[in-house]
């Protein structure tokens, strides 16, 4: 089926939904036994067809990408410096025999043209450029945060500073003429610091499938990388510490989000409210609202259907066509490391300007081969390090959904 065609089919069990809870809260009751079953047996519909929406539409936004890509080649292909392109070509030969056969298959020559200006003696070999676009290009696919926050590369400082305004100036003076007003005292200035920190892990590869797999030994490694790195940094850049590790929007922090743009007035200790959430909405000032977007666990999604506001109507909205589904107007979407666990004091939300969340990346993406130490079992191992921090950088253009 189309996009299209599944949201049609999606909007029926909608509108079958909402005739139940219309039913029940014209007559001023709860569910009978028979209508909480067959509303969570529609909730199941729900969702898988959600899913296929969601897989329908990565379809067609890879396909635009995908044009968009060859378009680029082609018009490029005149202006590529032949002897740079056989190297790269040459240095990609390398980088895979490395992967299978170990650093040690490779002359000393070959070892310098991977190993330039990393750890040498430590084995570590480094990725072809080719090799770390395609990783990253992973990892941006798979992690929501990372395809809306802003993405700093720092290629060669060991930190990134961010300029803040902590406090604007005092509004201007009605004067004279001659006059300038009165002297400003109020605006000052401050800084957020970005260092990049190590995240690493070890995979392992059947050496018979390397050997006999279609696709080179680079995209099974790399498969497998952007799987475990793009879990590791979405739960840091929702729930992160911000020691050792980014700091996520979900984590109370003076240098990220304070806990003064928490909003939990109108909700209850275990039930978010729609009255909750417009609270929320607008504790973030107009201009944010063009580009703000609320991130929430399925379990909150699922709560949030059945709401209405103070005129009865529901505050979720599909998005048929082109458009996205919508909560009070604002497009959203879910996270199965958002926090989910319904309790007083707890965030179980947050309305945003993701722009708002700078992430750090050291690009230096370090392969290192352990032909060895799985040899009993016919497998080689890998470790992929890769350093990267983020955090919130503007305040006021979050507002985290509380429970009371």
């Amino acid at each position: 089926m189309k996009t299209n065609e599944l949201k049609e089919a999606r909007a029926l069990l909608v509108t079958e939904q909402r005739q139940l809870v219309d039913l029940a809260d014209t007559e001023k009751r709860d569910f009978t036994a028979e209508e909480t079953e067959k509303y969570e047996k529609i909730d199941v519909d729900f969702d898988d067809l959600t899913t296929q929406i969601v897989d329908a539409e990565k379809r067609d936004a890879d396909k635009v990408e995908r044009l968009r890509a060859l378009d680029e080649r082609e018009s490029l292909f005149d202006k590529k410096d032949p002897e740079q392109e056989d190297n790269t070509e040459e240095r990609m030969g390398l980088f895979n025999r490395a992967l299978v056969n170990g650093v040690s298959s490779l002359s000393n020559t070959e070892v310098r043209a991977l190993s330039a200006g990393t750890d040498v003696e430590g084995g570590y070999i480094v990725a072809p450029e080719q090799f770390v676009n395609k990783l990253i290009k992973g990892v941006d696919d798979m992690v929501y945060i990372r395809q809306k926050a802003t993405v700093i590369p720092v290629a060669m400082a060991t930190e990134l500073g961010v300029p803040t305004l902590e406090a604007d100036p005092d509004d201007a003076d009605w004067t004279t003429e001659l006059g300038t007003g009165s002297e400003d005292s109020t605006m000052s200035f401050g800084k957020r610091s970005l260092k990049p920190r190590p995240v690493a892990k070890r995979v392992k590869v059947s050496e018979q499938l390397l050997r006999q797999a279609l696709q080179s030994a680079d995209s099974l490694v790399r498969s497998r990388l952007e799987y475990k790195f793009a879990i590791t940094h979405e739960k840091a850049f929702l729930t992160g510490t911000g020691s050792s590790q980014p700091l996520g929007i979900f984590t109370a922090s003076d240098n990220g989000i304070p806990t003064s743009r928490d909003v939990s007035a109108d909700n209850t200790t275990t039930t978010i409210k729609a009255d909750g959430l417009i609270n929320t909405k607008y504790a973030l000032k107009a201009q944010y609202h063009k580009t703000a977007e609320w991130i929430f666990h399925r379990d909150a999604v699922k709560m949030i259907r059945k709401l209405k506001d103070g005129n009865g109507d529901y505050i979720w909205k599909q998005g048929l066509g082109d458009k996205t589904d919508t909560i009070l107007e604002l497009p959203y979407s879910m996270s199965e490391y958002a926090p989910n666990t319904f309790t007083t004091g707890l965030y179980v939300g947050i309305l945003g300007d993701l722009s708002f969340y700078w992430i750090a990346d050291a690009l230096d993406m370090r392969i290192k081969v352990l032909n060895e130490l799985y040899a009993e079992t016919g497998q080689i191992g890998y470790i992929g390090r890769m350093e990267s921090d983020g955090q919130p950088v503007m305040a006021e253009a979050f507002a985290r959904v509380t429970l009371a």
